[in-house]
């Protein structure tokens, strides 16, 4: 057992108590009611990082919520890294199905509960015991910057012209995130792609009021049936979106690499049972889990007109609405496909229809490759705590943030996140396992750390 081990485990109950007091703190930046308490966890966070003796820990305000910046400057020899979490939390409601209040914090079957256990309270606070750990031991070398902001929850809208503004401030070799999942404690994962989005609202406009079904059905063009008809035209059976050029820049990712991801346990059988159906959906010559991370795909989010209240109502709507997100990957920009798209859904509309298109948010992807410096150190502190070596894992989602950092600072991130997809985050009953925070904390250690 390495000393850092030991350590953790002698204060391991002084750290629980300490993240219980974190979490207690309903910090959450969607709702107003909620600023003081936002504000409170931001001193808060402030006071953890000056514990753990970085030499110095400020609040920098912005419009929103205020960026709780830290550093710890050792030789100007040595790299540095920059750690970004977030302090905030998403409401916890619906309250009734939580099994606790979820501010305060209970600890049973190996896991604490809490809202913000596992995004990402409990995740930045293992960078901040790490850290003091290997301060203490006087073993650290990295130059050390932390920023832990408060908007996270609601888009990070003021983040960007933060870094803008202390873009030398924050200059650093490269960013480390925790606030993702591993595949599972015994098959340990380092994320390394993120897909980017593209999010459209469309409206299709018929007559210049309902009509009566029976009167004019048949004669005039219905838009839900012509919204419909176009969004077919969208993708064809197996998955393949027909949008011209939208895979012009989609970049393909190497035999090798697929095969390191394909080393991740998945049984399409319990798959298919989880999600209660028979059989699955995509591309051809790509596995479920390349869908859902190396490829781009476009669903339908919503879809509403005419009339939807109780009994019957015969009515030719006026007019017919969709949201549809598009996920991209590697090399794809959003703002390309947002006009590619509204150009190709305008041209399949019939003559009989007149169509509205209209881009609601976006978000570029990314990637952080398996050969550079910056994964190789994460992935060796990984194998050295966990026993094994990490399985490389792209995933489906988008943390904006990341592209946002590549593009403003020049930096790239790697995403060593310690928690599992089972932890429920934006739901109730979130937790983080007990397991997870000990060896979050060690892996970070061995990270940090000069080796013996």
């Amino acid at each position: 057992m390495s000393s850092f081990s030991t350590k953790i485990k002698e204060n391991f109950q002084d750290y629980l108590t300490e993240l219980s007091d974190l979490l207690a703190i309903p910090s959450v930046s969607a709702d107003p009611q909620f600023s003081k308490s936002v504000h409170q966890c931001a001193h808060t966070v402030a006071d953890l990082l000056r514990k753990s003796s970085l030499n110095h820990v400020e609040l920098l305000e912005t419009p929103g919520y205020p960026v709780v910046y830290g550093e710890k400057y050792v030789d100007e020899s040595y790299p540095t890294i920059l750690v970004y979490g977030h302090y905030d939390v998403q409401p916890a409601d619906p309250i009734e199905l939580w099994h606790q209040d979820p501010f305060n914090p209970v600890i049973k079957e190996g896991k604490i509960y809490a809202r913000g256990a596992a995004d990402d309270k409990g995740q930045f606070f293992l960078h901040i015991k790490a850290l003091a750990l290997v301060i203490q031991a006087n073993k650290l070398k990295y130059n050390i910057k932390v920023i832990i902001e408060g908007e996270e929850e609601v888009g990070s809208k003021n983040l960007e012209a933060f870094a803008l503004q202390y873009k030398e401030k924050l200059k650093a070799d490269f960013i480390l995130i925790s606030d993702t999942s591993m595949i599972a404690n015994e098959h340990p994962s380092i994320t390394t792609g993120l897909r980017g989005l593209c999010y459209m609202e469309v409206e299709v406009i018929g007559p210049n009021r309902d009509l009566h079904s029976g009167v004019y059905g048949g004669a005039v063009a219905n838009p839900i049936n012509e919204l419909c008809k176009m969004i077919a035209k969208l993708q064809d059976e197996e998955g393949k979106i027909l949008i011209p050029g939208f895979y012009d820049q989609v970049a393909e990712v190497s035999e090798s690499e697929r095969a390191r991801m394909a080393q991740a346990p998945f049984s399409i059988e319990d798959y298919k049972n989880h999600l209660d159906i028979e059989e699955v959906f995509g591309e051809k010559d790509y596995s479920v889990l390349e869908r859902v991370s190396i490829r781009p795909t476009i669903d339908v989010n919503g879809i509403w007109g005419g009339y939807i209240g109780e009994g019957a109502k015969t009515v030719l709507p006026s007019k017919a609405n969709a949201k549809i997100s598009m996920r991209l990957v590697p090399n794809q920009n959003f703002l390309d496909i947002e006009k590619i798209f509204e150009d190709y859904f305008k041209s399949i509309a019939p003559k009989s229809v007149k169509v509205k298109v209209n881009a609601h948010h976006g978000g570029h992807p990314a990637v952080t490759s398996i050969t550079s410096e910056s994964y190789q150190i994460a992935e060796k502190a990984v194998e050295k705590s966990y026993g094994k070596k990490p399985i490389p894992l792209r995933t489906g989602g988008s943390i904006p943030i990341v592209s946002m950092f590549k593009s403003v600072l020049g930096i790239d991130t790697v995403l060593l996140g310690f928690g599992l997809d089972s932890d429920a985050i934006h739901s109730p009953n979130e937790h983080f396992g007990l397991f997870n925070i000990e060896k979050g904390i060690e892996t970070l250690c061995y990270l940090y750390a000069k080796e013996d």
